[in-house]
């Protein structure tokens, strides 16, 4: 893989990612419905507004608009920065290292810069969260926080909860990323290289790295998709005035929760949107990323 300065990559990571966000949105609102509907109640016993990914898309239109495709769209674009730019940094630090060579490395690396990533991103995916989850009474699910914008929802958040409620659901979100991370830039990693080690495609073409998204994406989906659901409902529940949530306790408690009173699948919850909002966005993110890197590459060399 081409070599490039750390700062470099937090740029480059950050932009190819937010690219990405912007195709992938619509994706993620389904999607955030879908694990947010019939919340801690048993199968058949709730109402149904979202349905498949095909009829909740036009589910949401119905409600909010073409628009409504797009909600959270800043906040979404805020996460991607700050969560990918300092997880990309951090990879590219453990590759300077030489970190990522060693057994395993790429897994570690992968995961221990995604946990800070999502860290530090963790107050924009909570606002994103509440945005894209709010909706005309009729088709909500879920709690309703009723944000009028991003620096809105910060400053709500800020004043009632304080510093720490900025941070409520790190504590889901952390794992998350950690394993989408790991499952992402390791499965990226070793499957562009078997695909040029094959040479069905030229070595410097840009399938290449389609062809490694493609695979990323599957195992990103699989191992994220439960911590997904628990993500999002640890992120949108309801707060008591102590800032402390009034459906979960946290992480364990969460998913204890799902499986007992939702049933085990619940934690599958959207997992087609999920795929096909994942999938896209490895595909996009990785893809420029990836080429991306190999222009920043290319000019480095240009100019020593």
């Amino acid at each position: 893989m081409e070599t490039v300065a750390p700062a470099v990559d937090l740029v480059l990571g950050a932009s190819a990612c937010c690219l990405a966000c912007v195709f992938t949105n619509p994706l993620e609102v389904v999607k955030t419905r879908l694990q947010l509907q019939g919340e801690l109640q048993a199968r058949g016993t709730y109402p149904r507004p979202y349905r498949g990914f095909l009829a909740s898309v036009a589910a949401v239109v119905r409600a909010d608009g073409l628009c409504g495709l797009q909600k959270g769209l800043a906040a979404g674009l805020l996460y991607q920065g700050l969560m990918n730019g300092v997880r990309f940094y951090c990879y590219s630090l453990a590759g300077q290292a030489g970190l990522t060579q060693q057994p395993g490395g790429t897994v570690v690396a992968g995961a221990v810069a995604g946990a800070l990533g999502a860290f530090v991103g963790s107050p924009a995916y909570l606002v994103k969260t509440q945005l894209q989850a709010q909706t005309v009474a009729a088709m909500a699910v879920g709690h309703q926080h009723h944000h009028q914008s991003v620096l809105g929802a910060l400053e709500t958040i800020w004043r009632q909860q304080g510093l720490a409620g900025l941070w409520r659901g790190v504590g889901g979100a952390v794992p998350r990323v950690m394993v989408g991370s790991a499952a992402q830039l390791a499965t990226f990693a070793s499957a562009k290289a078997w695909v040029q080690k094959q040479q069905w495609l030229p070595e410097d073409s840009w399938l290449v790295a389609l062809a490694g998204g493609m695979i990323s994406s599957v195992a990103v989906a699989v191992v994220m998709t439960p911590f997904d659901v628990v993500s999002t409902r640890l992120y949108n529940q309801p707060v008591d005035g102590t800032g402390r949530g009034q459906l979960y306790g946290g992480l364990a408690d969460c998913l204890v929760k799902i499986w007992r009173q939702e049933g085990p699948l619940a934690l599958y919850k959207g997992l087609g949107p999920a795929y096909l909002r994942l999938g896209p966005h490895t595909i996009l993110s990785m893809l420029f990323w990836d080429e991306l890197r190999k222009l920043a590459a290319r000019s480095q060399h240009q100019g020593t």
